[in-house]
């Protein structure tokens, strides 16, 4: 019997670079060699609820340095999660999934990822919701509704174009009323200064919207905000933010927006507090309120921060939560 350890594992990789080192010599290959292709496949995922269509759709996957991503703990206590998820060493990996539902009667695509001009400063990683969607064969003249659930730059960049000009020109564009007014007030970007992340995206949201400010529709929590679709209270993360139950006949699934960043952290450590939080102490309480009901409901789950196809369920795993994906489904 012949055990596996971690030297027959190296002394086999060995032997294999050896075989094919020699390969040329010991047996002749009617095939030429085929260069890589160094591109990925589309990243989109078609799912049902009910008699919904929904497609996910992934805008990237950011690698940002550790640094001070949870804002509540040591570096170190980060690292080591990090270094349990398999990410890249002092890295943490962030996925970008907007959600486009059919209705039948509108095309809503709910959020709309970093925007096209990321693509040349992430080096490809971020900014791919267009392609994507392109890939996916829909057109963005099609999408009736933009529907934010904040107004980070992940979530909302993505309504301007290479040149500035509307992504999805023929789409309302609808915002959390709560976030609206927060982040166009003149008076809380003043405050701000201090804090150069935040004043930053004070300003980035006066850019995005400059010239559109009288098209943009605000809404409010506890609403249609589209068919089937209803807004959820779930601040904290902004004073705005918005989560979506979107249902069709029986069948519902949650939209969790950024109740919490990327789960390997925020799941598993429902109390660590993500850099990105304006109040961490009510997006913690928001977290495990969510959860909670998520949890008690067996609900269906998609996570903008989840890993693509970005859809799940949510357990309790004593005073903490897992993510429990959905298995790749080749049919709709």
């Amino acid at each position: 019997m012949t055990e596996l350890s971690r030297r027959h594992l190296l002394a086999g990789a060995a032997a294999a670079g050896a075989t094919t080192a020699l390969s040329p010599f010991t047996s002749p290959s009617a095939d030429a060699a085929v260069p890589p292709t160094g591109a990925q496949a589309p990243g989109f995922y078609r799912y049902k609820v009910g008699d919904y269509e929904c497609t996910s759709i992934n805008d990237g996957v950011f690698l940002r340095p550790i640094d001070n991503f949870v804002s509540n703990v040591a570096k170190d206590e980060a690292q080591a999660a990090a270094d349990s998820a398999y990410m890249p060493k002092g890295m943490v990996a962030v996925p970008f999934n907007p959600q486009l539902i059919n209705t039948g009667s509108k095309l809503v695509l709910i959020d709309c990822g970093n925007g096209v001009s990321m693509l040349g400063p992430s080096k490809g990683r971020a900014g791919r919701t267009l392609q994507n969607l392109a890939a996916a064969g829909v057109d963005p003249k099609s999408i009736d509704i933009v529907l934010m659930s904040h107004l980070h730059p992940d979530h909302t960049n993505g309504i301007r174009a290479a040149d500035g000009s509307m992504a999805f020109p023929n789409a309302e564009i609808m915002v959390p009323a709560k976030d609206w007014e927060f982040w166009m007030s003149d008076e809380n970007a003043a405050k701000a200064q201090s804090n150069e992340m935040m004043k930053n995206y004070f300003a980035n949201v006066k850019k995005i919207y400059a010239g559109i400010e009288s098209k943009v529709t605000k809404y409010d929590w506890g609403k249609e905000v589209a068919p089937g679709i209803t807004s959820i209270a779930t601040p904290g993360h902004t004073p705005g933010h918005t989560s979506f139950a979107v249902a069709s006949g029986s069948s519902k699934i949650l939209i969790q927006s950024d109740v919490t960043n990327i789960p390997e952290f925020f799941l598993r450590n429902p109390d660590w507090h993500v850099v990105y939080d304006v109040d961490p102490e009510t997006a913690q309480t928001t977290r495990h309120k969510f959860y909670d009901m998520a949890a008690a409901e067996k609900a269906t789950v998609v996570g903008f921060h989840f890993p693509f196809p970005s859809i799940g369920h949510v357990e309790k795993d004593g005073a903490k939560y897992r993510l429990v994906p959905v298995g790749w489904d080749p049919v709709i």
